[in-house]
């Protein structure tokens, strides 16, 4: 799959913008703060309904506008897919594919599989565990919709249980009541932790050659889902902290509270890796996940690289550049040295300045 266009109005600092992309490799560069990552946001929001950065919708339309919209075309084997998408201030965002409007987020997924490295990425192993659970959320949002709506159902059981917990202190009659709230709870909170088991099986399968390969055999990674609790002892555990929960206010057992760990041989490296140790393995993860897209979709998925190159060493970069080559790629950076002394393949290279993007042959993209 490849997004054949961007077309964006009113977007952050993008007045107008209509791009053209390349199957291969398309590169942004400027300096910071020209509206670079915000090509990349775009094309996540359009994909995934999301922003990478987290930000609501009112935060990405331009200042002074009421209203954005982004326009994607997607090139698929089987057909070609139009996703429009506008932003409003004070409303909830309208989508829609072909033109025909969509009720649900989970019709979107499925149409654009995207894979996005940031310099955040490379903390991955080393931040809290709700960047690794996030990391797992994306990626099986994305290819898998039933458990998307396994994980929406057991966050929105999740909330009104926390809200009940709360409110028992006011209303003590309302105790009675939390059974109906667990029921569901242990309902979908053991598919999310059977679900999230099978997909990092499934990255161990692939993550261990690939890190073999980057650390000149010189490492085996291993990855280790660690759930909260396992789903045969969720209700178990739900009952014995059922009243530390009720005096805290807060569910403490339960899939929110997974992680996932990384070893090198006997070595957490969460804990004891060095920060090249930690890079290293954040690298094959992500390239790991890249192939799992493959193998699930049959489909390569597009890959957004967020300025990531300048975080990594020689050696890693030429790695990671050497084995993107049958994926479309959208890279952004603030030069174009290593690409030329590494005679990388550039298949379009934009220049992006404060919300204006030109090819380096002079052709503008900007209305």
């Amino acid at each position: 799959m490849i997004v054949k266009s961007l077309e964006l109005s009113h977007f952050r600092n993008y007045d107008t913008a209509a791009l053209s992309l390349e199957p291969g490799t398309n590169i942004f560069y400027g300096d910071n703060a020209q509206g670079k990552t915000n090509i990349l946001e775009a094309i996540c929001l359009g994909g995934t309904t999301k922003s990478h950065r987290g930000s609501r919708d009112k935060e990405m339309i331009q200042f002074g506008f009421e209203e954005s919209h982004i326009r994607l075309i997607i090139q698929k084997p089987e057909k070609e897919y139009q996703i429009d998408m506008h932003l409003k201030k004070n409303r909830a965002k309208g989508i829609a594919v072909d033109r025909i409007p969509i009720k649900k987020a989970s019709e979107l997924f499925g149409i654009l599989n995207i894979v996005l490295f940031s310099p955040e990425d490379l903390n991955i192993i080393k931040n809290g565990p709700a960047a690794r659970r996030h990391f797992m959320d994306a990626e099986l949002c994305q290819l898998d919709k039933i458990y998307l709506d396994n994980l929406s159902r057991y966050n929105r059981v999740l909330s009104q249980r926390n809200k009940l917990l709360k409110d028992v202190n006011y209303k003590p009659g309302l105790k009675d009541t939390l059974c109906v709230w667990d029921m569901q709870l242990l309902e979908y909170g053991r598919k999310v932790i059977r679900r999230r088991r099978e997909f990092v099986y499934q990255l161990n399968e692939i993550v261990t050659g690939i890190h073999q390969a980057i650390s000149g055999g010189k490492e085996t990674l291993i990855l280790t889902y660690d759930p909260n609790t396992q789903e045969n002892l969720l209700e178990q555990e739900l009952n014995r902290t059922r009243e530390k929960d009720l005096k805290s206010g807060l569910t403490t057992v339960g899939p929110h509270r997974d992680d996932m760990s990384f070893f090198i041989g006997d070595m957490d490296i969460r804990k004891y890796g060095s920060q090249g140790q930690q890079r290293t393995s954040a690298l094959s993860l992500k390239l790991s996940e890249i192939a799992l897209v493959k193998n699930v979709m049959h489909d390569a998925p597009v890959l957004l690289l967020d300025d990531v190159l300048s975080e990594l060493d020689g050696s890693r970069q030429n790695y990671l550049l050497d084995h993107i080559n049958s994926t479309q790629t959208i890279i952004t950076c603030t030069g174009l040295d290593e690409f030329i002394r590494n005679r990388f393949q550039m298949n379009r290279v934009f220049e992006v300045t404060e919300g204006k993007v030109s090819d380096r042959m002079g052709g503008s993209y900007e209305h």
